[in-house]
């Protein structure tokens, strides 16, 4: 399945996926530090920048670690990625509450996943994460939340899946614009 848009839409935004079988091979530290430049270059308030990235290569000291901080589903996947990376937000901006350090914490990712995809490699998103776990170590200090976990890599092989992911192992579908904007007050 490919997905399908208007061709006025960047060819990348609709080329990007999150694909769970990966093939393990590294990714080079200066393609990562790439990936994170343009994971800064997002937008935030009054350009706070409340993003950070803890992150781990496949075999160094932290992967097995920062992999067991995921729920046992995504452990099973995402530990032949070659980078697991976590997304962790600034809950306050200059001593006062931040109500969209979530929300700029997430254009950062999306930045982050378009140039990833840009360079070759693939990244998977998740939420299956065990968030109280994922800060002890991190060892995240009061005021900062993890947001997201998410993994880097070359696309493998899908037959290294169970049957049940095989399966879904291609670009899902996405809602029709009428679904998601509309003119005037919010509709359910």
């Amino acid at each position: 399945m490919t997905r399908t848009a208007s061709p006025e839409v960047l060819p990348l935004i609709v080329a990007r996926w999150s694909p769970r079988a990966f093939d393990g091979s590294a990714v080079p530290q200066h393609d990562l530090d790439i990936i994170f430049e343009a994971a800064g270059l997002a937008a935030s308030a009054s350009n706070y920048q409340p993003w950070r990235f803890a992150y781990a290569h496949h075999g160094d000291a932290n992967f097995d670690t920062f992999v067991s901080a995921l729920i046992p589903f995504n452990q099973a996947w995402a530990k032949e990625a070659a980078v697991l990376v976590y997304a962790v937000s600034d809950e306050s901006m200059r001593g006062s509450p931040n109500h969209s350090h979530s929300f700029d914490t997430g254009a950062a990712w999306a930045n982050a996943a378009l140039q990833a995809l840009s360079m070759g490699y693939h990244t998977h998103g998740m939420t299956g994460v065990e968030f109280d776990k994922a800060a002890e170590i991190l060892n995240l200090p009061e005021g900062f939340r993890v947001e997201m976990a998410f993994v880097i890599g070359r696309k493998g092989d899908p037959a290294q899946l169970s049957d049940a992911l095989r399966e879904r192992e291609a670009p899902s579908g996405r809602k029709p614009v009428s679904e998601i904007a509309f003119a005037g007050p919010f509709k359910a």
